[in-house]
């Protein structure tokens, strides 16, 4: 049996999908039972836990052959991100009572990074499981292809806002599919101590690579514009965000190429879903 965290989206609901193909069991933990019905439908254990909770993540945790670990996204943390913080205690806290074979923790390419922003959620969690005792492996995933389900709306109309610029600027991307497949081939596999690997698709892509690819899959021709990087603080803390630094410093990060992986291009396994491919399937799912 294998526990599920983040289950209820689209990578642990993919993971969760192929074990069960390959006829294994699962436990899906979710913050409440009414998540985990179309889970026990068909035929899952379903373990109601919070990511701070250590006791109930413990009780999750528990006989099983191993863990895929996501955490919720912070995307306006508190300056010293303690709730990410408070988080990882907890998380370690179950791992030890329970010590399962492995835990496969879906992380982000850019982890590795000091520089303040928001990736440092991640970079705080591999912090914490470099120090327990059972084999760790981090899944450091790149920008998600999918992000661009924001902008279908606005691409129907003819035209996106891009915070990736320059416009041209290619940064790795890559499809939930390929994640979610990675993390199924990850959690069959025996290691010992910490494992990383730095997953993005089959090429890099750019703001540009993105409009075509949403035009193609519309069948309309999409434009792209850049926000321009001085009106950012003012448009997120308009749309609620009280502490935008982290996140306009991310952006920055994977603007200004320092938001890599920490094995390059070079280093990193490849997927084989190209940015087409999951923005066509996006826009049919939509």
């Amino acid at each position: 049996m294998f526990a599920i965290t983040g289950i209820t989206g689209k990578v642990g609901g993919e993971v969760a999908r192929n074990l069960l193909a390959q006829g294994q069991k699962i436990r899906a933990v979710v913050r409440d039972q009414s998540k985990g019905d179309k889970w026990s439908a068909i035929g899952c254990e379903v373990s109601i836990a919070s990511i701070d909770d250590a006791d109930a993540l413990a009780e999750a945790f528990r006989d099983v052959e191993g863990v895929f670990l996501m955490t919720p996204p912070d995307y306006d943390p508190e300056p010293g991100f303690p709730d990410t913080r408070q988080n990882a205690a907890a998380i370690r806290a179950a791992i030890e009572a329970t010590r399962p074979p492995r835990v496969v923790f879906l992380s982000t390419v850019g982890a590795q990074v000091t520089e303040p922003n928001l990736l440092n959620n991640s970079g705080i969690t591999e912090e914490m499981l470099r120090t327990v005792s059972v084999p760790v492996a981090f899944l450091r995933a790149a920008w998600f292809m999918e992000n661009t389900s924001w902008d279908v709306e606005s691409a129907r109309t003819g035209v996106v806002h891009s915070f990736l610029q320059p416009l041209d600027h290619q940064i790795p991307m890559v499809s939930t599919v390929d994640i979610a497949r990675t993390a199924t081939e990850l959690l069959s596999e025996t290691w010992q101590g910490v494992r990383v690997v730095e997953l993005e698709g089959p090429e890099r892509y750019s703001a540009n690579d993105v409009a075509g690819a949403l035009g193609s899959a519309l069948g309309n021709n999409v434009g792209i514009q850049a926000v321009p990087r001085s009106g950012w603080e003012e448009l997120f803390r308009s749309q609620g965000m009280k502490n935008p630094s982290p996140r306009m410093r991310m952006l920055d990060g994977f603007n200004e190429g320092w938001i890599d992986f920490e094995s390059g291009s070079a280093g990193s396994r490849k997927g084989s879903v190209t940015l087409t491919e999951a923005l066509r399937s996006l826009v049919e799912g939509m």
